[in-house]
């Protein structure tokens, strides 16, 4: 499994854009908030689970706050999580407990609720296919099929919920999928310009059929993703690429569903990639209660 390190500088980009989104610029109002709640009132809140599920992106909560809290030039709120990336959460369980402005809480309740409900929905489903492969030695994988700008944060969930990230974009692994075949003639061309051009590259190749397969080992493929075969084509292919006695990794792709997981599984594949982690994942649905009375802070 890939290393549990929370993307820490793509979460701050990701907050900064989210609280200009939402405040109408690095220097906008809350303009109910600003107008209903004196800045001197503070007040305790708890951000809660309203549903069973997967905690991932526990991180953001205090970076929120701690952003919100400079730009109103605030007391920061004092944070205290009590659940880690990756525990399994039940409805009603207490997430964090958030003391301090209750105008920074505010003003930064749905941008933390945001991004923490799509991280934890994805790790939530995440698990679902972790748990259904479980014994068959297969891994799920997500894709590139994720939401612009939130990737490595989409990751990370994936991570956080037992899977494991592909490739991170276009740079860092070559994948020749039949659009590449075609425009470069043939794949064997299509493997051979790679090759050429960046030797140190990992190369995945794309293959719908048991022959296509055969000729990608051929031409020095290790890592083959056959797509949208059937369980049957699938089990016939990942034995004639066996029975080659050549070390490849193999993954089956497209259309995949939690219904056919272990099935698709048990034919002796490496992997599974599920774009659907990143691409269709619910949320998981978290809240944000304040949970004391507010009080000023002038008159404690």
């Amino acid at each position: 499994m890939t290393a549990l390190r929370f993307p820490d500088a793509d979460a701050l980009r990701v907050v900064r854009t989210a609280l200009d989104e939402d405040l109408g610029g690095p220097t906008g109002v809350d303009v109910t908030t600003s107008a209903t709640i004196p800045s001197t009132q503070v007040g305790t809140a708890q951000v809660v689970a309203r549903a069973d599920g997967v905690l991932a992106g526990i991180p953001v909560v205090p970076m929120v706050f701690e952003e919100v809290a400079a730009r109103l030039g605030a007391d920061p709120l004092r944070v205290t999580t009590h659940r880690r990336d990756g525990d399994p959460l039940v409805r009603g369980d207490v997430i964090a407990t958030l003391e301090g402005p209750t105008q920074v809480t505010l003003v930064g309740e749905r941008t933390m609720l945001n991004i923490l409900c799509r991280t934890s929905g994805i790790a939530t489903h995440t698990r679902q296919w972790a748990e259904r492969l479980a014994g068959t030695g297969a891994t799920v994988l997500d894709t590139r099929k994720t939401t612009p700008g939130l990737r490595a944060l989409e990751k990370y969930a994936v991570r956080a919920g037992g899977g494991t990230n592909k490739r991170m974009g276009l740079y860092d692994v070559a994948m020749i999928k039949d659009n590449h075949k075609l425009a470069a003639g043939s794949l064997s061309k299509a493997y051979a310009a790679v090759r050429a051009a960046y030797p140190d590259v990992p190369v995945q190749v794309e293959v719908t059929t048991t022959p296509e397969a055969l000729e990608a080992v051929d031409v020095g493929a290790r890592f083959l993703l056959c797509d949208n075969m059937s369980v049957e084509l699938l089990r016939t292919t990942v034995e004639a690429v066996r029975s080659t006695g050549v070390d490849v990794e193999l993954e089956a792709t497209g259309g995949l569903t939690l219904d056919v997981a272990r099935d698709y599984a048990l034919t002796g594949v490496d992997y599974l990639s599920v774009g659907g982690l990143t691409h269709s994942s619910p949320i998981l649905d978290l809240a944000l209660d304040l949970s004391t009375a507010p009080t000023r802070a002038d008159s404690m």
